[in-house]
């Protein structure tokens, strides 16, 4: 007895080491499993999926020679790196670069349904013997090992569906990334040219405060002399008061004009900026053909591009889900190795065909199918939608471009005739062949005209940059061609 006792104290520890070193060495052994270059997860992209290739901001859209670093804020900064630094740093298109790797990986799991699986299992376990079963050592040990390789070959079609599913898809991402870049670019142009409407709006502030200031000295001095009444002296100081006003309102109106492009910049809002002053020039070919346009549009714009690629993937999806209902064939190999111990072993291998006969489901297929078929009859009526909403856009930005390149035209006479209007009465004031109303009248009326040039302006830039975007063309080169001159610069004037 004491003889048994001391056999198993020394067989149990030798066992539990064996296992405990198993469990070790499997524990570092699945600890490999997600390094990278292991069998199990590549770093790269073995499938070709493209996934490592797909650039933040495609070659079409970024700026030549200017690269996604932290831009120069102390020098002025044209629109085109405005528009760089946009696509660089807004959150928009990191989401949508992001998305678009994303669907890259999708495709990656649709090929890998063309190559086959190879799974090992392997497991042990202990056992200890009653007194009635002499017929092994005790304890004794079981180790299994199974190795099985399986490849389908055929299942009518569901692989290619789904393939062609994600292909689709990634198609339509990449298609909106495009467009979300485009939205983002036409915002960052809108708030760089706001900005600049709103430094000429001060200056014109500036200029009518200033003017008004000249005739309120004008009237003082006259009522001084004995030769106004008390009313022309309050009417002027009335006037120069409310242009005062208007100075105040348009410096605040700039400073959140840059807060509001420095957030399109992915910058915080108080971060000082230098821009280029800009110098508006009338675009050239503006008067095309606006059906040429409509038609280019509902080739080039990427938010159609995609929305016809989501409606082939949901085509293909009909397609998978059809073939999903029907049989596969699949080959497999395996192996089987067991040792007992004391028992003895066996090795057992095996090559077969296995067909999947899908009998019955509780009729979820037929609704899957019908799911699929009314998702792709949704994408088909969006797809509808969108162009009738291109043909709108394009319509209303060329309409919009032309009344405001007219309007500058018109606002630039206004201008002129204003100026000498003013200039003209107030020295009949001076002279004392005029009264104050008629002056103040002309004051406000030389406000209003350089106003009225300022908006005609901002709106021809901002109507030809969204022309441009809704035909799906607003790209680097676009952006580039967009009036800016370097002149003279202009900056924040927060701390």
């Amino acid at each position: 007895m004491i003889r048994e006792l001391s056999k198993k104290k020394s067989v149990i520890p030798y066992r539990l080491t064996a296992i405990f070193s198993l469990f070790a060495c499997f524990t570092i052994y699945s600890g490999t499993l997600y390094a990278k270059e292991s069998i199990w997860y590549k770093s790269g992209d073995p499938l070709r999926t493209q996934i490592d290739r797909l650039p933040k901001v495609p070659e079409q859209y970024s700026v030549q020679d200017i690269s996604c670093a932290k831009p120069d804020l102390s020098a002025p900064l044209s629109l085109a790196e405005v528009a760089n630094t946009s696509l660089c740093n807004n959150p928009l298109t990191q989401e949508l670069w992001a998305s678009t790797r994303a669907q890259a990986a999708q495709l990656g799991i649709a090929k890998s349904a063309y190559l086959p699986t190879l799974n090992n299992t392997t497991s042990t376990n202990g056992n200890i013997a009653g007194n009635d079963s002499q017929t092994r050592s005790n304890p004794y040990f079981n180790l299994n090992n199974s190795l099985a390789a399986s490849y389908l070959l055929y299942d009518f079609g569901n692989r290619n569906a789904t393939l062609e599913n994600a292909r689709q898809l990634l198609l339509a991402a990449s298609a909106s990334q495009n467009s979300t870049i485009q939205t983002v670019l036409l915002t960052a142009t809108v708030a760089y040219y706001k900005v600049q409407a709103n430094l000429a709006a001060v200056k014109a502030a500036l200029q009518a405060e200033s003017a008004s200031l000249e005739s309120f000295k004008a009237a003082e001095a006259r009522y001084k002399a004995g030769v106004a009444t008390p009313a022309d002296k309050l009417q002027a100081q009335t006037s120069y008061a409310q242009l005062t006003l208007t100075r105040i309102t348009s410096e605040g109106n700039l400073q959140n004009a840059y807060g509001n492009l420095a957030n399109v910049m992915g910058l915080a809002a108080n971060q000082p900026i230098l821009l280029k002053e800009n110098a508006y020039q009338s675009p050239a070919n503006i008067l095309e053909d606006v059906n040429v346009m409509i038609t280019q549009a509902a080739d080039r714009r990427p938010d159609l591009i995609a929305s016809e690629a989501q409606l082939k993937a949901a085509q293909a999806n009909i397609d998978a889900n059809i073939a999903a209902a029907k049989p596969s064939i699949s080959v497999g190999v395996s192996n089987q190795w067991q040792d007992g111990n004391s028992l003895s072993s066996s090795n057992n291998s095996s090559l077969g065909l296995t067909v999947s006969i899908p009998l019955f489901a509780g009729y979820a297929p037929s609704y899957r199918i019908r799911a699929a078929e009314a998702q792709a009859d949704l994408r088909a009526a969006q797809r509808d939608r969108l162009k009738l909403q291109i043909s709108l856009d394009v319509w209303t930005a060329y309409q919009n471009l032309r009344t405001a390149v007219q309007s500058v035209t018109a606002s630039e006479v206004l201008v002129k005739s204003a100026e000498e209007s003013y200039r003209l009465n107030l020295g009949r004031y001076k002279a004392g062949l005029s009264n104050i109303i008629d002056t103040l009248n002309a004051q406000s009326a030389l406000a209003s005209a350089q106003q009225q040039n300022i908006q005609a302006s901002l709106n021809a830039n901002i109507a030809r940059a969204t022309l441009a975007q809704a035909m799906g063309t607003l790209d680097s080169a676009m952006i580039q061609s967009l009036p800016t001159t370097a002149t003279v610069t202009t900056q924040s004037s927060r701390p």
